[in-house]
């Protein structure tokens, strides 16, 4: 029965009208262009999707490509900073190892003279010290003396030289003893310290500076001073940069100042300065070396000035004295190759002139002379006699006068000059030759009358004591010499010529009234 149906069905089919036998074409026709509409559109899909993963795959390869330049470019820098640090002596050399411990204060050595580890001996001096001697202290054992060459004034802040330093320097390095030097600073900024550093090394650089130079600055805590308001951190500041400077200017450079300073950083940072600087300590034990063989300063140090007290052939003055726990086997050269002019030493070193300008004679005669002394070292050039005439250019609180005479700068003792041009020398004095019992004499036939008195002097620097009132009678020897700080009883005193009597171990002896000051 199936197949019937299917039968009747195609017959069915073979049997419609002529018209209707064109649908089927037709409807294969239509799902033909059907087919292909949609092969079309989903070829064109294809291509959009394609077009879509080109752009994809174009954008990621230009990232990656961007990406990759970039990594270039951080390479490239890197191998061009690493050719920079190639030529950096410290690259390679920072590693986290701790090494052990050292003793650092000759790191900072810039001298061209190879140091060694000997113990060497030696003075600081200033004008202080007078005219030295250098020859003398040579021969007495010095092996090096640390000059000061200048300083900064405590209020005005102006730098001035030593006026001794240029002639303690030719004359020490004459006589083959080394020289290091030392500034007195009063510098309140870096600024001023690198100052002040340079002047240094300017004023030093025609002078063989074996040993350091040495950075001093003390009194900064005196009200008038103007580094009171300085705080300690600024103060060690401004000495690091001048010992700083001093090194790039081919110095070795050290720091100075007293035990109590430096100890547990109590005035200066010194666990700052002592990592690389040379430090001069100064402390004075009660029984000086080598009783004391070394300071009890527990800081590191590689000088000790162990006395302000020290006595040596050639300076008549005390002198400061130091241990230096180095050495040089050689001289350094001169920094400048300019031979420095040969200079004098300073006559007024031991005194501060005022300046005047006024015309004196003597009231009787006086001696001038080449210094402002009487003794030994000095040479009588010319005597001024009264109604004779000369130039004062300055007067001294140490009782001495600077004159122009013939040309020439001589020193007079003041109480035997007068600005009275038409002084008289008083006559003899009858009453004065026969109220003095003590037989005394100018050493020029006229008595010298001693009015009573009863008090205890010193000598303001020191003061020769002689037998008779006179520096020109060859009877009026010179028995000793008063220096600061001893005393003496006085008896009697002379207005007219400035004389004074003293009581002096026993002995009845003579002096200039201006060399005295009062002891109470």
């Amino acid at each position: 029965m199936k197949k019937f149906d299917d039968d009747l069905e195609f017959e069915s089919l073979n049997d419609e009208p002529r018209d209707t036998r064109f649908i089927l074409p037709i409807i294969v026709v239509a799902v033909l262009l059907v087919i292909v509409i949609v092969a079309l559109v989903l070829l064109g899909k294809n291509k959009d999707t394609s077009a879509d993963l080109m752009s994809t795959e174009q954008s990621e390869t230009t990232e990656t490509e961007t990406q990759t330049t970039e990594v270039i470019g951080n390479i490239a820098t890197t191998e061009s900073t690493e050719e920079v640090e190639a030529d950096d002596p410290q690259n390679g050399n920072m590693g986290t190892d701790t090494g052990a411990s050292v003793d650092v204060t000759a790191l900072l050595s810039a001298g061209n003279v190879a140091e060694s580890g000997e113990t060497t001996f030696g003075i600081d001096v200033a004008r202080y010290q007078g005219t030295i001697d250098w020859s003398q202290v040579a021969a007495s054992g010095v092996q090096f003396a640390m000059i000061r060459v200048g300083y900064r004034t405590q209020k005005t802040g102006e730098i001035v030289a030593d006026t001794n330093a240029k002639y303690n320097m030719q004359e020490a390095q004459a006589n083959g003893i080394k020289i290091g030097v030392y500034f007195f600073s009063t510098a309140v900024t870096e600024d001023e310290a690198v100052q002040e550093a340079d002047w240094v090394a300017d004023y030093i650089s025609q002078y063989q500076i074996t040993y350091p130079v040495a950075f001093n600055c003390e009194g900064f805590e005196n009200a008038d001073s103007r580094q009171y308001a300085m705080t300690q951190s600024e103060r060690t500041d401004m000495a690091i940069a001048f010992l700083n400077e001093i090194y790039n200017r081919g110095y070795t450079p050290m720091f100075y100042a007293a035990k109590n300073e430096m100890l547990g950083d109590a005035k200066w940072d010194t666990s700052r300065i002592e990592k690389t600087y040379k430090i001069w300590v100064s402390q004075y034990p009660s029984v000086p070396y080598p009783q004391t063989a070394q300071s009890d300063y527990t800081g590191t140090h590689a000088m000790w000035q162990y006395t302000n007290q020290g006595t040596v052939a050639g300076i008549s003055k005390p002198v400061d004295v130091d241990i230096a726990y180095f050495g040089y086997a050689g001289t350094a050269d001169a920094k400048s190759d300019v031979t420095p002019e040969t200079v004098g030493a300073d006559a007024e070193a031991l005194m501060n002139f005022s300046d005047v300008n006024e015309t004196v004679t003597a009231k009787q005669s006086t001696n001038l002379r080449n210094i402002p002394s009487q003794g030994s070292d000095a040479t009588v050039v010319a005597t001024l006699q009264n109604g004779e005439t000369a130039t004062r250019t300055g007067v001294s609180s140490s009782g001495w006068s600077r004159v122009s005479y013939n040309g020439q700068t001589l020193y007079a003792v003041s109480s035997y000059l007068t600005t009275d041009l038409g002084y008289t020398a008083p006559a003899a004095n009858t009453a004065a030759e026969t109220t003095t019992t003590d037989g005394s004499g100018s050493g020029d036939g006229l008595k010298t009358k001693f009015t009573a008195c009863n008090d205890v002097v010193t000598a303001k620097i020191e003061v020769n004591l002689r037998t008779l009132p006179s520096v020109t009678n060859p009877d009026a020897a010179v028995v000793a010499v008063l220096k600061n700080g001893e005393t003496v009883t006085r008896t009697g005193i002379n207005t007219d010529y400035g004389w004074s009597r003293v009581d002096y171990n026993g002995q009845t002896l003579y002096c200039v009234s201006s060399y005295l000051t009062s002891a109470q």
